[in-house]
């Protein structure tokens, strides 16, 4: 069983949100930061049996969405709560502006592509939604183009949770505040200053229009198939134990098992 309280933070499909209903400083299911380390080590450890039995069965997929402004730790909680698993059967996929021979498919080509195989976790670092996002905010395409997105995502995220893909998306959820002292520590910081670049400045100037958007992504584009989950950001070890909850949750309220042996195992002598 998922161990957080759904009705909080998972969106349920027809009803409305607010974003500004949610703090992203909330901490209010694990208030304590050591014991929220402590339960993602052990989180961590049970995913990598979980993983282990799943890639095994060969059953299933199962995809797991991260999407949040910049500096909302993407890439964090790829870092810290998949850390355990088998490379063998998990694999990140990172989703850039779209070019070249992407440009000549429709916007789920390169998704549907990039979707994970039986047996495997599949990590999208942004997604398809993306196309939902920054075309509409940016005003790329015209509106009777994305808003006919969401219902695409849709049946999109329907059909492949029919042909047993399980699908998780966080939305992780960072204030204005955080996302500030996040970039200036990326500007300051000798090892960060990799991850920095002007056009997050740029882009956190339109945040009012991402946060409209993510609102009426997280409205209509959460069903019963491919939930939504609102992930309060703004502390990181917060941030992680909330998504290694839920993964862990889910994996276990799947319960894979090992496929029995192919042979007759108690005949088998090795000379």
């Amino acid at each position: 069983m998922i161990r957080i309280d759904k009705s909080r933070f998972r969106v349920k499909p027809g009803k409305k949100i607010r974003l500004s209903d949610y703090d992203p400083a909330d901490t209010s299911l694990m208030p304590d930061k050591t014991k929220a380390l402590v339960r993602i080590q052990k989180d961590v450890r049970k995913l990598q049996k979980l993983q282990d039995r799943f890639y095994a069965e060969h059953q299933r997929a199962l995809l797991v969405v991260l999407q949040g402004m910049d500096a909302s730790g993407k890439d964090g909680t790829i870092k810290h709560v998949m850390r355990g698993l088998n490379p063998q059967g998990c694999s990140v996929v990172s989703f850039k502006v779209p070019d070249g021979e992407e440009l000549d498919h429709h916007f789920l080509w390169r998704i549907e592509r990039a979707m994970p195989r039986h047996g495997h976790i599949g990590v999208f670092n942004r997604s398809h939604y993306e196309d939902a996002l920054v075309g509409r905010v940016h005003k790329l395409v015209p509106k009777k183009v994305w808003k006919k997105r969401y219902d695409q995502i849709n049946r999109f995220e329907e059909l492949e949770s029919e042909l047993d893909t399980v699908i998780l998306k966080f939305f992780l959820h960072i204030s204005k505040d955080e996302q500030k002292k996040r970039l200036e520590e990326r500007l300051q910081s000798p090892e960060k200053n990799w991850k920095f670049s002007p056009a997050d400045v740029k882009e956190r100037k339109l945040w009012n229009d991402y946060q409209d958007v993510y609102e009426d992504i997280l409205n209509k584009c959460s069903t019963e198939s491919a939930p939504w989950y609102i992930i309060p950001a703004d502390h990181k070890w917060f941030r992680n134990w909330m998504v290694a909850t839920v993964i862990v949750g889910t994996l276990e309220s799947l319960n894979p098992q090992y496929p029995p042996p192919r042979a007759d195992l108690s005949k088998i002598r090795i000379e």
